[in-house]
């Protein structure tokens, strides 16, 4: 009822919306084959593809975490790279360096695995602070500079990173200034009894994992960029907009926190609630658009106080607060 009050004014689905819709299914069909349950990682994966984000994954060992993102850049028709993050990592062997050409007496800038559309980033926490702060420009402007000399990457371009949050030994925590630069921290928790039986026989035959050959690419870059000019033009009203920016000021001048969330989260929880409307068929945001994606979008970008944290709160726990007490438009 609410949708139809609010915004029956708007005009009616459009074959591009449509178009949008086939895409998103069609990527989740591929990615379904292999992965079971995990539907929110599926469709926030989308929307950060959509909307030019990256991604940290956060669960213990045995998730899917680096499946998932296999299998999301398998169902895509785009390069993809893995980098395993590493204690000896150094920043030169995630972006590149200069090499001297001994025939041509020059240096050549060779370019490194980050240089990929979708790029898969394993236990990103476990190298030191000078290599994560390797990705700080890359994340951001998209760009990598080495030399003096900018080197653009292209389209599209999406950093997946995982870490496992309860092995602290040999980990380097992520400044928060790195934390703010993900679209979403989605943390995945075990699959349910019935999803672990479906697990089990799925791939009781598939020890080589043949099944993974199945998954077939069904988006281009192309595709991607239309859909991501699609998303950029959903109408969202000004109240939506008000209602996001009473969220995120809430966290600032809320009791139970010690850092609350930066215009960068805004933007970003604005950006997500428009792809999450066209993956539910409308090309308008609704409130629920913006709860849907609320937690994963703010829960890096704040901490909680001290005592709050002894207490055994989470951060999802205060979102859930601040998103109950926020008055809906109507």
């Amino acid at each position: 009822m609410m949708e139809e009050n609010v915004f029956q004014d708007q005009p009616q689905p459009d074959d591009n919306l449509l178009k949008f819709k086939n895409n998103l299914s069609a990527v989740r069909q591929e990615i379904k084959k292999l992965l079971i349950g995990q539907n929110e990682l599926i469709d926030l994966m989308m929307v950060s593809l959509f909307t030019q984000g990256h991604i940290l994954l956060e669960g213990v060992p045995g998730l899917a975490k680096t499946m998932g993102a296999k299998l999301f850049a398998k169902s895509l028709s785009v390069n993809y790279s893995r980098i395993q993050f590493t204690p000896d990592l150094m920043p030169s062997d995630v972006v590149g360096t200069s090499v001297f050409n001994m025939k041509e007496s020059e240096f050549r800038f060779s370019s490194g695995p980050v240089f990929s559309n979708i790029v898969l980033i394993d236990e990103i926490n476990r190298a030191p602070a000078k290599t994560q702060a390797a990705l700080f420009e890359v994340m951001e402007e998209r760009q990598v500079t080495v030399d003096g000399k900018t080197y653009p990457m292209e389209y599209p371009f999406m950093i997946i990173a995982t870490q496992n949050p309860i092995e602290q030994e040999g980990t380097y925590k992520l400044p928060e200034a790195q934390l703010d630069r993900f679209l979403f921290k989605i943390k995945l928790d075990y699959p349910n009894l019935e999803e672990e039986k479906i697990i089990l026989r799925r791939f009781r035959s598939d020890f080589s994992q043949e099944l993974m050959k199945t998954v077939n690419a069904v988006l281009t870059a192309s595709d991607i960029k239309e859909g991501a000019n699609y998303v950029e033009n959903v109408h969202i009203k000004d109240e939506i907009l008000d209602y996001i920016a009473n969220i995120i000021y809430d966290t600032r001048n809320n009791g139970d926190l010690f850092l609350g969330a930066s215009p960068r989260a805004s933007l970003a929880l604005m950006r997500a609630a428009k792809a999450v409307a066209v993956i539910n068929g409308r090309d308008f945001v609704i409130p629920d658009d913006v709860k849907f994606v609320a937690k994963p979008v703010l829960n890096h970008r704040i901490i909680l106080n001290p005592d709050r944290e002894l207490e055994g709160m989470e951060p999802e726990d205060v979102i859930e607060e601040i998103i109950k007490k926020t008055e809906v438009p109507r």
